[in-house]
């Protein structure tokens, strides 16, 4: 169905539909904001049932991290929307009398262009389809292959809640990622890898079209445990994120970093913990979700082979269910290939370091490509505070993982090689509106200061101003 004619009509219909102006009514937007919700309540099983059938979620897990964040999401949007969108009114300055009232809008970019991934399908479309709604765009959404049953359940909602000139799914391969980039968006969200990212940035140039990408980091996210860490509750919360999505989440745990003080302590009681939270046989428990094909399996299973011999847990796998048991490779040293990439995968490096040695740790951390998430686990919160406060990265937790996310009013994504622009509540909002500057002139009592001729009177009028 989908070629570069059908993705172009698809597009200049979006944009047709734009220029009547219907997306800028607020009250409008905010219909179409709970006609989503109820669209979403509506598809509920369906689209727990595709998560389950493309990623082996359990119907908790499908609407812990998917379904009912997309749903936070968009109540959060219906209940700041008047307020975010109404104008700024900014006093123009001395400089600019009479005229000294200066308004801001908040203005839609009009037809934006979603690329959402496979890991979470629902809360990557739907989500960052409310903050373009929410900001009076209509939206392309372009769909994963690699899920195709959350795919076919999202064309499904979206069908049956929008016509297709405000809001289209299209499904299909990186060809037809490709012929969407070819065309001429105003605004577009992408998530995914950094190399993906940068090929969308070099794809969209042409245009000049203002991009955010939300990427896992070149070289993934680190947790440092420190010696005076609760180690029963790094552990508990470090393996909970692990077999989540079977690790395969842009923010999750890519490497751990363990002072060796309490190294071998600390690996027990992980241990301990994942075997208490998905039993002694995963690759059994249909709790467990599995890697979304068989590609991702192999390169899994081939990483783990690589470091065979320092597997102290897991490093099993089932190639007919896809799942891969959570597997901690240990030691690690910082420059080995498993450290300097992205996993996402149950795998789980551990490099050990001496706590006193922290900023060299900190400083190797710092010389790569910036990570999407930090995690610290320490009793010690004025250097957690001074790390989180000097180091380069998306966002983080101390003692505790991922659920800065979770927060509502505040910002989410990273920098760099881990992304570009934020979103979530009002920051969607903020990425899917340009502010335009407005000011109001006024004709009378102008002041002829800025008009030739020029004197020194008019000179030092004007440099008076700026004190």
């Amino acid at each position: 169905m989908w070629n570069k004619e059908t993705i172009h009509q698809t597009v200049e219909k979006q944009r047709a539909f734009f220029r009547t102006g219907k997306t800028l009514d607020l009250k409008w937007r905010k219909e179409q904001l709970i006609r989503l919700k109820i669209a979403v309540r509506a598809h509920e099983k369906e689209l727990s049932e595709a998560l389950s059938a493309d990623l082996g979620r359990s119907e908790a897990e499908a609407y812990l991290t998917d379904i009912g964040v997309v749903l936070m999401e968009i109540d959060e949007m219906i209940r700041g929307l008047k307020k975010w969108a109404k104008p700024e009114t900014h006093f123009s300055g001395l400089m600019c009398f009479p005229s000294i009232t200066t308004k801001v809008f908040k203005m839609p970019y009009g037809v934006s262009l979603i690329i959402a991934p496979f890991n979470f399908p629902f809360v990557l479309s739907l989500g960052v389809l409310c903050a373009a709604i929410s900001g009076g765009n209509t939206a392309v959404i372009k769909a994963s292959s690699k899920s195709y049953h959350c795919t076919e359940a999202l064309k499904h909602l979206i069908s049956s809640a929008f016509p297709e000139e405000f809001i289209t799914v299209i499904d299909g391969g990186h060809d037809i990622a490709d012929l969407c980039l070819e065309e001429r968006f105003d605004k577009i969200f992408y998530t995914g890898s950094p190399n993906v990212g940068s090929h969308v940035m070099e794809k969209v140039a042409k245009n000049l079209t203002p991009v955010a990408l939300e990427l896992g980091g070149e070289t993934g996210n680190w947790a440092i445990v420190r010696k005076d860490a609760d180690l029963w509750d790094a552990a508990r919360k470090i393996a909970f994120f692990k077999l989540l999505n079977s690790g395969q989440i842009c923010i999750n745990v890519n490497q751990i970093a363990v002072a060796e003080e309490i190294a071998e302590q600390f690996i027990g009681c992980l241990k301990e913990e994942f075997a208490r939270q998905i039993g002694e046989d995963p690759l059994n428990n249909p709790e467990y979700p599995h890697l979304i094909n068989k590609a991702a399996y192999d390169k899994c299973e081939a990483e783990a082979q690589q470091y065979s011999d320092r597997i102290m847990y897991g490093g099993k796998g089932d190639p007919e269910t896809l799942r891969f048991e959570p597997t901690i490779i240990c030691p690690v040293e910082p420059d080995e290939p498993i450290v300097n990439h992205e996993l996402f995968n149950p795998l789980l490096p551990v490099v050990t370091f001496r706590d006193c040695e922290i900023d060299q740790l900190l400083g190797v951390i710092g010389e790569r490509e910036h990570g999407l998430a930090l995690y610290l686990f320490t009793k010690d919160m004025k250097w957690a505070m001074k790390t989180m406060s000097t180091q380069q990265y998306g966002g983080g937790c101390i003692n505790e993982v991922c659920l800065h996310m979770m927060v509502k009013g505040v910002p989410f994504n990273g920098t760099g090689h881990s992304g570009m622009g934020a979103y979530h509540g009002e920051w969607g909002f903020r990425e899917f509106t340009h502010p335009s500057t407005v000011l109001i002139g006024n004709t009378k009592y102008n002041l002829p200061l800025r008009e030739h001729p020029y004197t020194d009177f008019k000179l030092k009028l004007l440099k008076g101003f700026e004190r």
